[in-house]
């Protein structure tokens, strides 16, 4: 049996990899089923009140690991974004407008790039996003505001989805 302290970093990089890929496909298989079970919009529904309670833990638990205190501002949301699962596995962007407002881009999402290549149309992520979104980042200080402004179903320019934080 192969234990954590036997892998090389390159292949705990790998597993870090792996495991966001099996979290993403746990998440859409859920989904799915409840997209099934239930309709589009009530998986949509139970979808958000999900994410409404995961972006807070898994926040909490960035935060708690990293040494990213409560109150930490738009830079402690920035580096918890980085320890998000999405970023082992998406392409992620930050660009700093001023010292008050950072936008986030999902430059490539795995979950859009997916249904792309199978033909079928963008997941409409945007309802849910808000809920995620605000969520995690009111976790790191309840000071930040979060904004949408390009996401399914109203993508706008290259990017899978856009995110601007503002704090006064």
């Amino acid at each position: 049996m192969v234990h954590f302290d036997d892998l090389s970093r390159e292949d705990l990089l790998k597993l870090i990899e792996v495991y966001a890929k099996n979290w993403l496909a746990h998440d859409g298989c859920w989904f799915l089923a409840a997209e099934e079970a239930f309709g589009l919009d009530s998986a949509l529904d139970l979808d958000t009140k999900a994410w409404n309670r995961f972006a807070v833990a898994e926040a909490r638990r960035i935060m708690k690991e990293f040494n990213i205190p409560d109150g930490s501002g738009l830079i402690g949301l920035e580096r918890a974004l980085g320890f998000r699962l999405y970023a082992a596995i998406n392409k992620q962007s930050i660009e700093w407008i001023d010292e008050h407002t950072m936008v986030f881009r999902m430059v490539e999402c795995r979950v859009q790039k997916a249904r792309m290549e199978k033909n079928l149309p963008a997941f409409p992520c945007k309802s849910v996003g808000i809920v995620e979104f605000s969520q995690f980042s009111r976790t790191v200080d309840e000071r930040i505001r979060t904004q949408c402004i390009s996401c399914p179903p109203d993508p706008k320019g290259d990017s899978s989805c856009v995110w601007q934080f503002s704090i006064d």
